[in-house]
């Protein structure tokens, strides 16, 4: 069985011989198998089930995605979303914080935030700390960490080019940020 995770009403691959049990998280319908939850289908005996994952606060170190709420000329302020690849319930969103020194590893100095993230971005971060009582700080500081989505004045959904710039494929106009770099690559 291969370990693709699977959403809700997909079709789950049944290897060959006797159908399993079907435990938690799986139904069957019209003689097919499919998830009820989102997750990667797992044997346990010969029962075949996907865990629920529960959502849990960010931690030093949780690899976090939100979207740029507020930018100043020191800071970038992320609502997350998701947590370790767990997505937060509607409402329970948590408060990031990029600051400055945290946007790059190198030349700290010379980083600009409206050069780095525009309103509406969604960034890949990395928890560093829990900030003051109502934020996480937030680093962007590694090479798969940072913009991985935006839209350009265009309204089209940009592309990286480098890792401090997205071009839009609409009117090919190049814009700054601090880019992940993409998975696979």
């Amino acid at each position: 069985m291969s370990s693709d995770t699977v959403l809700p009403g997909q079709p789950i691959p049944l290897p060959r011989g006797p159908v399993p049990q079907l435990g938690g998280g799986i139904y069957s319908r019209d003689g097919v198998v499919r998830a009820s939850l989102v997750g990667v289908p797992q044997y346990s005996g010969s029962t075949i089930e996907i865990k629920r994952t529960r959502p849990h606060p960010p931690t030093p170190n949780s690899v976090v995605l939100g979207s740029v709420t507020r930018l100043s000329p020191l800071q970038a302020v992320l609502s997350i979303t998701v947590v370790d690849g767990v997505p937060l319930p509607a409402g329970e969103e948590f408060t990031g914080v990029i600051r400055v020194q945290d946007v790059r590893a190198t030349e700290k100095d010379k980083v600009k935030i409206a050069d780095c993230f525009r309103g509406g971005d969604v960034v890949r971060g990395l928890v560093l700390s829990l900030g003051d009582a109502r934020s996480y700080y937030v680093t962007t500081a590694r090479n798969d960490l940072g913009v991985i989505f935006a839209t350009s004045e265009a309204g089209a959904t940009m592309e990286p080019v480098s890792w401090q710039e997205m071009r839009c494929p609409k009117t090919g106009k190049i814009e700054k940020r601090k880019c992940a770099k993409p998975e696979g690559i």
